[in-house]
């Protein structure tokens, strides 16, 4: 996966060295999350008001990164992950490659992957890793700003949890503020 990375990294830094067309922008970016978890209340009777989903987390993001290409952007992120489903917090730090699969008038289809390290503010867990693949859909508000909402698959290995992991989907939004034109 490193491999991998490493080398779509490189490709995409040649690919923007003998373009035409400069890109190169960087960036600030900020994004909230929800995972959702299935209501153990709710029931098929429409009239009890329980929800078949209920929000189970809160995950908080920011980041700074580079767009290399019209399609290809890296970035660097920090966050804190809060499950009061599983009385668990963390804070992941990860790099996200990010390709704009379909573009269309500023906005953009595009998929991501992340890989990076998980902390553990309490001796509760250990470290671990955190790896991330999400699809999403992004709108630019204006030259500046673009506006996104994504769908996100989360793995954090974290040690003496259940299954030594904790899978989870997220949907969330999140701002990119480009620092120059």
């Amino acid at each position: 996966m490193k491999k991998t990375l490493l080398f779509i990294a490189v490709f995409a830094l040649i690919q923007q060295l003998f373009s035409q067309e400069k890109y190169n922008k960087p960036f600030f970016t900020t994004s909230i999350a929800t995972t959702l978890a299935v209501n153990e209340n709710y029931t098929l009777d429409s009239d009890d008001g329980e929800p078949f989903l209920l929000p189970n987390s809160l995950i908080a993001r920011i980041g700074l990164g580079y767009q290399l290409h019209r399609r290809v952007l890296v970035s660097l992120h920090a966050g804190f992950d809060h499950h009061w489903g599983y009385n668990i917090n963390a804070i992941p730090t990860y790099g996200t490659f990010r390709f704009n699969i379909r573009e269309n008038d500023g906005d953009a289809l595009f998929m991501e992957t992340s890989y990076g390290k998980l902390w553990r503010p309490s001796p509760r867990f250990s470290d671990g890793n955190y790896y991330g693949l999400g699809l999403g859909i992004a709108s630019k508000i204006s030259s500046r700003i673009e506006s996104s909402v994504r769908f996100k698959y989360h793995r954090k290995s974290i040690l003496g949890f259940e299954n030594n992991r904790l899978d989870s989907f997220s949907l969330g939004v999140g701002f990119r503020f480009f620092l120059k034109h």
